[in-house]
């Protein structure tokens, strides 16, 4: 029990120690956000096509700034995103048909696709202008957070346990105040760890985002990707170091800021009916409960904030809605057939675009190529399972283990493969080796996160009384596995591998073709076959290629993912 008197809580609004370091961290992100700003809205493009990225290290804090902008500006429509789109697919069966199949194919899109597209659409918006050569780079880094994201929040919403739901209802909650009374607080810890990981996948991409070649079009923005990219062309391993280092910093620094306090703050969320361990503050979370500028702030905010999600914002109903009650025969099939119209109309276009140009052969070369894809992207799941499901549980159940770890899979989890094709190219080289089999590791850099950060997602938030129960009952080894552990993360493992899968596909466009100097490796797959068509203009190919990876990936996931999600969802729901 706390013990503040009035004295006491008045002086605790006084200014103290913790206003001062509360005061530096206000000012200079306000500083940074100018000087981010300045350079940007008004600035003519042709001064960043003209501008030379210098590898001098006193550079990297500025491009560093940069990059980081770009990634929380991506970060906060991703967020936009995940609540919009993932709500909409959860709660409603008929838009869920569509919506989900859209975002398999929208994970399964390589970068490089979304580029082709988006480039000139923003440069289009803002002529002449680098605020649009910044929301193309803006977009393609959203592409690689967001979907990430919106599969985990709406594996929590389709989770949420029936107790929860009727005690929702009987409290009579409209659709708002359930939103964020109970959907928002229970899908909490695993979307701050899946937010995590999309920083991280913004890292991955940040060479494609900010050093552009699309056809004749072309620009490069400062920030550390465009760093990476000419240090790559000069062949300055010294300037590779450089940037690893500076990512690091980077990566550190907004871990503590930002990601540790919410990991923590994320925890009281757990759904669980006995008293959980508390683990230490942060000592950002101590800042800003213990700053009287950020109490003050906080008490501003939290009071609009409950003032909001208060609202008893509903459509009027002129009656009782079955929720039991069958659905429509007739309405489903005005909708199914709507779309099997708008999917015919869609692929008429885009056969009518493809054929325009190419050949029954060019498809039967796509095709060819995305098997070597698959069978990439099948051993590499596998590889990403066998190892990091049984890490990911150690780390997830063990609080310690947990704080230790987080910043380390971050750093890990950004970390470009780019970054790694100096050495990679020079030991093929070398060796005369086979690019087929020895480009493949580079793949696994970019999706075995999704596996593991998901799998310490569900761990953590295993309850504690289920814990107790197991620990009671002295279940412990392959039993414990099988029926206690695996059934307990099974919904957060399908939902990271399921990224994972559409991730290994995207990844396969700067893991197929590295390149260090004049030294450059091509290995057979869709992702070359992409990535040489975006390099040569050639967007039919570039068409070709997107459509044949997202069919690739909407099979597998109507065969194997989807099945296996209804499974889990339906069997190790808790509640």
């Amino acid at each position: 029990m706390n013990n503040y008197t009035p004295t006491a809580l008045a002086g605790r609004r006084l200014p103290n120690r913790w206003d001062g370091a509360a005061l530096l961290l206000v000012m200079g992100l306000l500083v940074a956000l100018v000087d981010v700003g300045r350079g940007t809205i008004a600035t003519p493009i042709a001064s960043i096509q003209n501008t030379t990225i210098h590898l001098s290290p006193a550079w990297l804090p500025y491009y560093a700034l940069r990059s980081t902008a770009r990634m929380f500006a991506a970060l906060a429509f991703s967020l936009l995103f995940t609540f919009t789109y993932a709500t909409l697919a959860a709660k409603s069966r008929r838009a869920g048909m569509v919506l989900i199949p859209i975002l398999d194919i929208l994970q399964s899109v390589p970068i490089l696709g979304f580029l082709t597209f988006t480039t000139v659409f923003f440069l289009g918006l803002f002529p002449g202008r680098v605020m649009g050569a910044e929301l193309a780079s803006v977009f393609v880094i959203f592409t690689s957070q967001a979907w990430n994201m919106a599969f985990s929040f709406y594996q929590s919403l389709t989770t949420l346990p029936e107790d929860l739901q009727e005690a929702s209802r009987s409290f009579r909650l409209s659709p708002w105040q359930k939103f964020w009374r109970l959907d928002v607080p229970f899908a909490m810890p695993g979307l701050v760890w899946n937010t995590m990981l999309s920083m991280s996948g913004g890292w991955f991409f940040v060479v494609a985002s900010e050093a552009v070649t699309v056809g004749n079009t072309n620009f490069t923005l400062p920030g550390i990707g465009s760093y990476v990219a000419v240090a790559l062309q000069r062949e300055d391993l010294r300037a590779i170091v450089y940037a690893i280092i500076a990512m690091l910093v980077v990566i550190l620094l907004y871990d503590q800021l930002l990601f540790r306090p919410l990991v923590a703050w994320s925890g009281k969320f757990r759904f669980e009916t006995t008293a959980a361990i508390s683990p230490p503050e942060p000592w950002m979370l101590k800042l800003l409960r213990r700053t009287a500028l950020f109490q003050d702030i906080g008490d501003v905010l939290s009071e609009w904030t409950r003032s909001l999600t208060r609202l008893r914002l509903a459509l009027p109903a002129r009656h009782q809605v079955d929720e039991n009650a069958a659905p429509s025969k007739l309405v489903d099939g005005i909708w199914y057939t709507l779309i099997a119209l708008t999917s015919a109309f869609a692929g008429w276009k885009i056969l009518g675009f493809i054929s325009a140009s190419l050949h029954w052969s060019d498809l039967g070369t796509a095709l060819l190529m995305g098997a070597y894809t698959l069978l990439r992207v099948i051993i590499l799941m596998f590889i990403a399972a066998a190892i990091w499901v049984p890490v990911g549980v150690w780390i997830g159940l063990h609080p310690k283990a947990t704080r230790i770890a987080q910043p380390i899979a971050q750093f890990l989890a950004a970390f470009p493969a780019n970054l790694l094709f100096p050495p990679v190219v020079l030991l093929i080289v070398h060796f005369n080796l086979n690019p087929d089999i020895w480009l493949t590791p580079l793949m696994l850099i970019g999706t075995q996160w999704y596996v593991m950060f998901n799998v310490i997602a569900g761990a953590a938030a295993f309850p504690g009384d289920m814990k107790e129960a197991v620990a009671n009952f002295h279940i412990r080894g392959l039993l414990w596995w099988r029926k206690v552990m695996i059934p307990g993360i099974l919904p957060y493992f399908i939902t990271g591998a399921l990224t994972a899968s559409g991730g290994a596909w995207n990844a396969s466009i700067v893991a197929e073709v590295a390149s260090w100097g004049t030294h450059q490796l091509t290995a057979h797959g869709l992702g070359a076959y992409i990535a040489e068509a975006t390099a040569a203009g050639s967007t039919p190919r570039v068409v070709l290629g997107v459509v044949v990876m997202s069919g690739y990936v909407i099979i597998i996931n109507r065969v194997l993912w989807r099945p296996l999600f209804a499974y889990a969802t339906r069997r190790t729901t808790l509640g």
